[in-house]
């Protein structure tokens, strides 16, 4: 495709998509199922206008989605609100992944596939979408709720554990040099991760300094800079884009200059977001997923049971009630790009076709049903749409920012 052709795309790629989205919010549907039905509509897979050949054509716009989507999560909070967490939180994250994970592995052996498949499968369905789940948080109007240092805790907790998830899995499923290379892989992302926590608990007045600047134009170019430079630093050694992202946001968002940069890169998250979400729909092929339909159906109907299991878990460690509990559990239902780099992964080793095929409906359902289920929490525990927000049910007022006035008192070790 020449830079022309490109441009037009493109353009018709943003436009369509806000047009289609448009017409669903007015009826009461969240935007991310949206966009990617305008991918699917729009791409190689179904009859009609053809924008995109093939997702990879937007690798790196949908690439610079996630890497805003996450940074901005990430200036909502910060280290010391994670900190404050503690131990509740890691168990929550710890309770989170046993759960979806090890339902995940027992469903991939149950299909008969293949261990090596079994494994992918656990990935697939273990992990959340880290995008779906912080445009979600945005989208309902919930990062001033209480229960959110909870959902983005599990977020990270799932980042962390998908670093190693995935340097392990590498040489399992690919036939890599045995256990040697992946420890090697592990110590590598573990050491960028401890350096960036440790930035962000020591060194974020050196960050700031780095970044901030009166003129708003250097402030921009700057901590775009900052976030992508992180982000593709993460991606070399191998650990998520998306977390690299997310750590500068963490480290951003304790500075003195975190409201100006989270006020520019909102239009930035928005616009990129959503070419995220586009490119996400491009690679979904409706006629491949009819031959996996029951495995698919089997694997919602767990992953939703796991979720709410793993919410009301959660929920009880810090004394949230049911509202705070359903609310937990279904932000961060949804599957995504998580899902897409294993069956990448899956394919590439050559194992069992079918797993590409379960894994874009199954990531297709879920990211409907997720963001539907999530914008309706409240009415799914029987609390009425006007009942003001309770204390006990683990919510204050939804405010835009977040501070630490909104975390629960620290349980004492």
């Amino acid at each position: 495709m020449n830079a022309s052709n490109a441009l037009v795309a493109l353009g018709a790629a943003f436009l369509l998509s806000g047009l289609l989205a448009r017409a669903g919010v007015r009826i009461g549907l969240p935007t991310i199922p949206l966009f990617v039905l305008a991918g699917m509509l729009l791409g190689p897979h179904t009859p009609g206008l053809e924008l995109f050949s093939h997702e990879g054509e937007l690798e790196l716009l949908a690439e610079l989605g996630l890497v805003f989507l996450l940074f901005y999560l990430g200036l909502e909070f910060s280290f010391g609100d994670l900190a404050a967490g503690g131990r509740r939180l890691a168990l929550a994250g710890v309770a989170y992944l046993a759960l979806n994970v090890g339902g995940g592995f027992a469903f991939g052996l149950a299909l008969g596939w293949g261990v090596p498949e079994a494994l992918v499968l656990a990935g697939v369905t273990g992990i959340s979408s880290s995008a779906i789940a912080s445009k979600l948080l945005i989208e309902l109007g919930r990062l001033g709720n209480r229960e959110a240092p909870l959902i983005f805790g599990i977020i990270l907790v799932e980042d962390l554990f998908l670093a190693f998830y995935l340097a392990l899995l590498a040489p399992v499923i690919g036939g890599a040099e045995g256990t040697s290379e992946a420890l090697v892989a592990m110590g590598t992302s573990f050491a960028f991760l401890v350096g960036l926590a440790a930035v962000a608990r020591w060194g974020s007045s050196q960050v700031a300094r780095l970044v901030d600047d009166p003129d708003d134009e250097l402030l921009i170019i700057s901590f775009v800079g900052l976030a992508v430079l992180s982000a593709g630093l993460a991606k070399q050694l191998g650990v998520s884009d998306a977390i690299g992202a997310l750590m500068i946001g963490l480290i951003l968002g304790s500075t003195p200059s975190a409201e100006r940069v989270k006020h520019f890169v909102m239009p930035l998250r928005d616009a990129f977001g959503a070419i995220f979400f586009f490119a996400f729909g491009l690679a979904i092929s409706p006629s491949a997923i009819a031959s996996v339909a029951l495995p698919i159906a089997v694997a919602v109907v767990l992953t939703i049971v796991l979720n709410v299991l793993a919410g009301a878990i959660a929920a009880r460690l810090h004394g949230y009630g049911r509202e705070a509990a359903a609310s937990i559990g279904l932000t961060v239902l949804a599957r995504g790009e998580f899902a897409l780099v294993l069956a990448a992964m899956a394919a590439s080793a050559g194992l069992d076709p079918r797993i590409s095929a379960f894994v874009a409906g199954y990531v297709l359902v879920l990211a409907v049903l997720g963001p539907l289920a999530a914008k309706h929490s409240r009415a799914l525990v029987g609390i009425g749409r006007g009942q003001a927000e309770s204390d006990h049910d683990g919510h204050r007022k939804t405010t835009t920012t977040l501070g630490p006035s909104s975390l629960p008192p620290p349980e004492p070790n």
